[in-house]
């Protein structure tokens, strides 16, 4: 007797499912993008230079990815309610131990080794899940999830600076570690979907399901938005570190560089929602929107330097942060599109892990053109160059997806054709000749 299925509920329980990845979102990907506050503070107390500081931080990025395959497997092999959860005791460990203030290098390793491994296993089930909840408003809803991470990062900027101030910097990360502990509830909000729901994942066998997918790398698609990946990577993070120094060298007051990121993070929030709202108003596939906000964004990085004075640089800079905003709202749900909802828990962490490539290149070879020129316009004309090349990738990747799904469509129709003579049912026919 045939099963019956249903494809994801895209909507009802959904919501609080994209309610508690908003918060997971903020209380992870922010605290991240907010660990610059205690950076001064670090340096200072333990007298180090700049560079030697800074290892907290990459090291933080560097688990974030890296941690990525280890979480989606789990994920696989759990679910995602019980990664969020231990993603958030280990996120509540690092930062109370890193409270200790025993050495740097134990900074190293609770700070960078745990907080960042707590932060991919809180991340990426968070993200797996939305997925797995929606199909038809599946844009929206990531957009609606992903956007707490700014809107989180806009609260906490300040939020942090009045801890580190009233608590001392070791007090602060006593606080912090606290209020991520509530990740653990966001975990337990994460109902897992009946077996039916999970659409072609489950006409599977189960132990199939609970399998990581390397295997994922052999698809053409899939390494082709690696490279794209990698490309965007090494762009994305060049922009916010040089556009305060930028703009200060060209001799605007100190106050206002520093405007210039909040702007940029409610520009993002806002192109995040209408990015979202757009891609489901299918009026272009995700893969070509994604290549047209890329190439934009690419362009808007090429001619900033353009902007002399602060309200051209404020102007490129909100044109930059709407456009960045559009590109976080559509690549990770594009995945679904290239290894289907089956493979998207797999490409998900090897995308993230390949991604890191391009994060650890981007900021180091913009400082260094940077050393080399004296000029800051120097980073900005290397990530431009980055995104535009990277929008390349993800055409080809569009093509190639449609080329696979215009074979699928031949192929059921010959079955079809093929089962109406022989008088068989197309699906039990399909099924016959693929064994």
């Amino acid at each position: 007797m045939k099963s019956r299925r249903t494809g994801p509920p895209d909507g009802g329980y959904g919501w609080v499912v994209v309610a508690s990845a908003f918060f997971v979102m903020g209380l992870s990907a922010a605290v991240l993008k907010n660990f610059g506050h205690f950076f001064l503070d670090i340096q200072s107390h333990f007298g180090v230079l700049a560079s030697t500081t800074s290892w907290v931080t990459s090291a933080a990025i560097a688990m974030f990815h890296i941690g990525a395959p280890a979480a989606s497997a789990l994920t696989l092999r759990f679910s995602q309610r019980v990664v969020i959860v231990v993603g958030g005791l280990l996120c509540f460990l690092g930062m109370s131990l890193a409270s200790l203030d025993l050495s740097l290098p134990w900074l190293y390793l609770t700070m960078g080794f745990l907080e960042g491994s707590g932060i991919s296993f809180s991340w990426v089930p968070a993200m797996s899940m939305v997925n797995h909840y929606f199909a038809r408003w599946r844009p929206i809803a990531y957009a609606l999830a992903s956007s707490g991470e700014c809107v989180f990062s806009m609260i906490f900027s300040p939020v942090f600076k009045w801890l580190i101030e009233t608590y001392t910097w070791r007090g602060a990360l006593l606080i912090i570690g606290g209020l991520q502990l509530n990740l653990c509830v966001c975990g337990a909000l994460m109902r897992p979907l009946p077996a039916a729901a999970e659409d072609d994942a489950a006409a599977l066998p189960s132990g199939r399901k609970a399998v990581f997918q390397c295997s994922l790398l052999k698809k053409p698609e899939l390494l082709l938005y690696i490279l794209f990946a990698v490309f965007a990577a090494a762009g994305f993070f060049i922009p916010t570190l040089f556009l305060v120094p930028f703009a200060s060298s060209l001799g605007v007051e100190e106050y206002w560089p520093a405007f210039i990121l909040s702007v940029l993070a409610v520009a993002d929030l806002a192109g995040r929602l209408f990015c979202g709202w757009l891609a489901n108003m299918r009026l272009l596939r995700s893969l070509q929107l994604l290549a047209v906000v890329t190439t934009l964004t690419g362009m808007v990085l090429l001619l900033l330097p353009v902007g002399r004075n602060f309200w051209a640089i404020l102007g490129f800079a909100l044109l930059y942060g709407f456009l960045f905003g559009c590109m976080v709202a559509l690549h990770v749900t594009s995945i679904v599109d290239i290894v289907t909802l089956e493979g998207f828990d797999s490409g998900l962490g090897l995308f993230m892990l390949f991604r890191s490539i391009g994060g650890f290149i981007g900021p180091p070879a913009g400082g260094w053109l940077v050393d080399q020129t004296g000029d800051y316009s120097a980073a900005f004309y290397l990530s431009g160059c980055c995104l535009v090349s990277s929008a390349a990738f993800v055409v080809l990747v569009d093509c190639l997806v449609q080329r696979r799904k215009s074979a699928a469509a031949e192929d059921h129709q010959t079955l079809e054709q093929q089962a109406g003579k022989l008088g068989r049912d197309p699906e039990t026919e399909e099924l016959r000749l693929t064994g």
